[in-house]
């Protein structure tokens, strides 16, 4: 990922007034998505990705001998579209010139050349149709380097010794569904590869998985690891330790290769496989300002959780991770049940109810038998040319009932269905497909039960022509043959309708269940976005705590422990007490039962939230100094605004304000004498702007030669603030003065106090006075 994207990265959020973020995050099946017509939405950046493919050093093609190890290549992205479009492209591209590139994607059929080129004309029917894995055995026997595009096909049971790498372009998360499609590239076979322009065996020594995404493959190789001792000794969830020495003995089989922080790469050991996943989403939190998903796990075990659990959820201010349309955000139960991994459960009463709602019991049939087409006549089955009883084509005829058949299904009994649970079109292709495929099924079984029968009559004939030369007999054989040829067709259409309307009786409930299951997955999904949002209202006060009470000893374990328990309610919305209840779980009443039931709790993901923690930690100690002019940011760059009032004002609108002070008032900066406050502290980005005015002054350094004395004179004498809260005043005295702890020791001029509230009551002169004296 590093070299190609990480400038993007590294360009940060841009933040509104509502906390909503909107930043660069990569994501393959994103990046790889296609607009209507075919194209990629971001082709640009896809065509540098081809072109840093064969150019950056340590990526897969960019050498000779590289590309010699990788003649045979399966890349896998998430749609067919986005296959045929990086088709297209990987053939524009010209150091992939001399690679055939298979599109191995949705139907899996389409008509093959002998060098193993499709035919994008339909009407070459008569050519022969391979399967996905047939057409890529044909590109390979018949070119030296291939390139196979694929969404799901030939991912699962499928062995094409030639291939020896496997591209991830798609966000494919499940460890058992990585490791299936990245062990096709792990079959023993010689190849012969190009070198020096010659052709040359090479037995396949190595195979390759490469991936753009390095959190999730170190994720999913622990997964994977700690999946296979589970398997191979039955053991519940293994201790970090144990976890490493899993991952340790994959290594051995499997090792990891990765980019280090000076580019190099190298073979990651058990530790950093482990540890590198965790920094990278720490890093990712902070960039984010605690409002990441990241942050969260067990969000499903909320469905289940008690009326006490949404009521807390409720009280946190919803907060968007990325920019959508506003909704209603509360936190309701759930419409539907759930089993023991989280997926809904459809009762059969809802479907039985679901089909009677919509069809009444009545029969549906998608073919009417009086619509079978005309079946073939007595000419139709004579051979112009010779006179013999010919070879009867019922393809299209068959074809056009399936695809009458597909139609009306989706007429009669989609449509209805998809309306009442208000589905999408993506929904209804989705509940179109096992239909589509039994009726193609039985049409293709059909049609070859009668080409069977065809023959055997076509033989039968041909031999009882060739005894007798009777032109009458001849004649009568022909009419005979053709009568019972045409009965054989009228039998298979009739057959095609009778059983294509059995599957469709039989499919309504099954289509009706898949259809609630959808609904209720897309119910959940919206409630899970519902919960983290409302979880996202809470983490995006993390910032603003460690900044006030944090050090290093700060965990989620602790985290009540650091604040007052007001200060806490105020900001978070919610108690300590209910807090403890998202983190730890706890015992609870049922409202129905009566009985005593557990919540298991647990939301937040310790690691993630204790390696945050520390991360921050990091940035606010690597930008504790803001006399250092070469930094472009500062920590509040880190921290989101609150429900509260605490919105910090940005740096360059405070460089503003001081700028027209000193326009208003020359020379002040230059005045040992001058005071300045701000008496209604938010960041103390105002008084540090100040503070570093001062202390620049060529005035007050020849006055002050010493820095110390300088900056200790400034404090004493110069600089006054007033914060209205106490986690505001932590916060802005902890920035101000964060640079020396002997300073931080003092509190310098700086108190807890609402001045606003003075000002409205008309008191402001007098709190001045007893803060700070006349």
């Amino acid at each position: 990922m590093s070299d190609m994207i990480t400038s993007k990265i590294r360009e940060g959020a841009d933040v509104d007034d509502d906390g909503e973020n909107e930043e660069f995050t990569f994501d393959l099946n994103e990046f790889f998505a296609t607009k209507r017509g075919g194209t990629f939405v971001h082709e640009d950046a896809v065509k540098d990705f081809l072109h840093n493919l064969t150019t950056l050093e340590k990526y897969p093609f960019s050498t000779p001998e590289l590309r010699a190890q990788l003649s045979h290549t399966l890349w896998i992205l998430n749609r067919v579209a986005s296959c045929k479009a990086l088709a297209k492209l990987i053939e524009q591209e010209p150091a992939f010139e001399g690679y055939k590139v298979v599109v191995a994607a949705g139907d899996g059929k389409q008509p093959l050349t002998e060098n193993g080129d499709s035919f994008v004309n339909p009407d070459d029917a008569d050519k022969v149709e391979a399967t996905a894995l047939e057409r890529v055995k044909n590109a390979i026997a018949n070119n030296p380097r291939t390139i196979t595009l694929s969404v799901g096909q030939l991912t699962v049971g499928v062995t094409v010794p030639e291939w020896s790498g496997v591209l991830m372009l798609c966000n494919l998360n499940s460890a058992s569904s990585y490791m299936q499609a990245a062990f096709r590239a792990q079959n023993p076979c010689t190849i012969t590869a190009e070198v020096d322009g010659k052709p040359q065996p090479m037995r396949k020594e190595t195979a390759y998985v490469f991936d753009f995404d390095p959190v999730r493959t170190l994720t999913i190789f622990e997964e994977f690891a700690e999946n296979l001792s589970h398997s191979t000794t039955g053991a519940h969830a293994a201790s970090s330790g144990s976890r490493a020495e899993q991952v340790k003995r994959l290594l051995n089989f499997f090792p990891v290769i990765g980019e280090d922080d000076e580019g190099r790469m190298v073979q990651l050991d058990a530790e950093k496989v482990m540890s590198i996943p965790r920094k990278i989403k720490s890093q990712e939190v902070v960039k984010r300002r605690f409002l990441c998903n990241f942050l969260f796990q067990n969000i499903a075990g909320i469905f289940g959780a008690p009326k006490e659990i949404t009521d807390i959820l409720n009280k946190l201010e919803p907060a968007k991770e990325e920019k959508h349309s506003k909704k209603d955000m509360e936190v309701r139960p759930a419409d539907f049940t759930l089993d023991k991994d989280g997926n809904p459960v459809i009762d059969d009463a809802d479907v039985n109810k679901d089909v009677k709602d919509l069809f009444s019991d009545e029969k549906i049939m998608v073919i009417d038998p009086v619509d079978i087409p005309p079946i073939p006549t007595i000419e139709q089955s004579q051979d112009p040319d010779t006179g013999y009883l010919s070879h009867v084509d019922m393809t299209t005829d068959t074809n056009l009932l399936a695809k009458q058949a597909k139609e009306q299904f989706r007429e009669k009994v989609i449509a209805p269905i998809v309306q009442k649970h208000n589905l999408n079109a993506r929904d209804s292709k989705k509940l179109a497909e096992n239909v589509n495929h039994a009726f193609d099924a039985v049409v293709e079984q059909q049609r070859d039960a009668f080409n069977q029968k065809q023959e055997e009559l076509r033989q039968a004939y041909t031999e009882n022509l060739e005894q007798s030369e009777d032109p009458d007999e001849r004649m009568q054989m022909l009419k005979d043959n053709a009568v019972k040829l045409a009965k054989d067709a009228e039998t298979m259409m009739k057959d095609i309708v009778s059983q294509i309307n059995e599957i469709t009786d039989k499919e309504i409930k099954n289509v009706s269940r898949q259809a609630q299951t959808i609904k209720a997955e897309h119910e959940k999904k919206n409630d899970e976005d519902i919960m983290r949002a409302h979880l996202r209202g809470f983490t995006r006060t993390i910032p603003s705590f460690v900044m006030a009470y944090g050090d290093r000893d700060l965990r989620l374990s602790n985290f009540d422990d650091y604040t007052e328990d007001d200060v806490f309610h105020e900001v978070t919305g919610i108690t300590e007490e209910e807090f403890r209840l998202l983190r730890d779980g706890g015992d609870y009443r049922d409202e129905v039962t009566g009985e005593k039931r557990h919540y298991d709790g647990h939301v937040f993901d310790e690691t993630v939230f204790n390696d945050a923690i520390q991360e921050f930690l990091n940035k606010k100690e690597q930008l504790a100094n803001y006399f250092d002019d070469s930094q472009t940011e500062d920590i509040f760059d880190y921290i989101p605004p609150q429900k509260t009032n605490q919105i910090f004002t940005p740096r360059w609108v405070v460089e503003k304000m001081v700028d027209e002070l000193e326009q208003e008032n020359p020379g002040c900066f230059d005045n040992p004498d001058a005071t300045f406050a701000d008496l209604f502290m938010k960041s103390g980005l105002y008084i540090t702007e100040i503070v570093k005015r001062l202390y620049r002054s060529e005035r007050m350094k020849q006055l002050f030669p010493d820095g110390e004395e300088r900056i200790k004179h400034i404090f004493e004498h110069q600089v006054y603030g007033m914060a209205p809260t106490r986690i505001i005043y932590l916060i802005a005295t902890n920035f101000i003065l964060g640079f020396d702890d002997q300073l931080k020791s003092t509190g310098a001029h700086f108190v807890q106090a609402d001045a606003a509230e003075a000002a409205k009551n008309g008191t402001l002169q007098e709190l001045v006075d007893e803060k700070f004296g006349e």
